[in-house]
């Protein structure tokens, strides 16, 4: 099996989306093949912030929704689109907004019908049993809704494994608390080993409340690492669509390509990316096929 693994956290504003695609790229420098799948049908997503968004309002489009429901309108491998940083994805559909609502309707039919169904395990099987996603890649990542619903329960029961953004704060500490007790609970009723690989705060500043959560966190769950607050490089993803490495290395600023000073935060935040993606490989036990580099040889870097 590939390294595979969720991102989600119960908390928002925690850039989980942004998250994957720069963990995605971090992956693809290091030389894996990588797949995203997108399973949040919120505009803002990551089929938008890679742009392949191209059929996703379309209702007679094949899609990942169909193919879950046995209703395949074409080849799995169709719905890949490839990206410049390269990343492959499986996009999003507006029929993931009735993901729940279809699966239970043929969970009921086949049910009907004197045969079993696990309602959980339905992404599992497409992914790796009728289409082999292993055997092409590496290195799979599922984004899904943050919605405790079905559909995240399909993309952890496929994964088995989660990277947790959250933030320093007391909400953030609930909210793992609250992602353990999910994990405890499919483990339990589902019959499999459900793990967190990596805790990622994000927004980590120097003040005493701060340094006292990191530590509480630290010493009840771990953490992969820690980063400041990037709003700007983070938001900036959007208007450059793609990661914080095109973000940073193609200098976008305000939506503009070549006027971003470099600043020698940024670079550290994505050499801390880069060292959480090898930090999974090792989660995984899995050699690097080769290191990862920045693209900022020559630029000049201010402080």
């Amino acid at each position: 099996m590939p390294i595979t693994y969720t991102v989600y956290s119960e908390s928002g504003g925690i850039h989980k989306t942004t998250w994957t695609a720069n963990l995605a790229e971090a992956h693809a420098r290091q030389g894996f093949d990588v797949l995203v799948i997108d399973l949040d049908h919120q505009a803002a997503n990551l089929t938008y912030l890679f742009d392949v968004e191209k059929g996703r309002d379309d209702p007679d489009a094949d899609n990942l929704v169909r193919h879950v429901l046995g209703r395949p309108g074409g080849d799995f491998e169709d719905l890949i689109r490839s990206t410049d940083e390269d990343i492959d994805i499986l996009p999003s559909h507006d029929m993931l907004e009735e993901f729940t609502e279809l699966l239970l309707q043929r969970e009921r039919f086949e049910e009907k019908m004197g045969d079993d169904f696990n309602r959980y395990e339905q992404l599992y099987n497409v992914l790796w049993k009728e289409n082999n996603v292993q055997e092409d890649y590496d290195v799979v990542i599922i984004d899904p809704n943050a919605r405790a619903e079905i559909m995240l329960y399909n993309a952890i029961y496929a994964t088995r494994t989660l990277v947790a953004p959250s933030k320093p704060a007391g909400k953030g500490n609930k909210s793992l608390d609250g992602l353990s007790d999910l994990l405890d609970s499919m483990s339990a009723n589902l019959g499999i080993d459900v793990g967190v690989a990596a805790i990622i705060l994000s927004g980590a500043g120097d003040t005493s409340t701060h340094r006292r959560y990191i530590e509480q966190m630290e010493d009840q769950y771990g953490i992969a690492a820690a980063i400041g607050k990037r709003e700007s490089m983070m938001d900036e993803m959007w208007d450059a669509q793609g990661s914080a490495f095109k973000v940073v290395e193609e200098g976008w600023h305000n939506g503009e390509r070549g006027t971003r000073r470099l600043r020698d935060r940024e670079i550290e935040s994505l050499e801390i990316i880069l060292e959480i993606a090898s930090y999974l490989v090792a989660e995984f036990d899995v050699e690097l096929p080769e290191k990862p580099t920045l693209n900022i040889e020559d630029a000049e870097v201010i402080s």
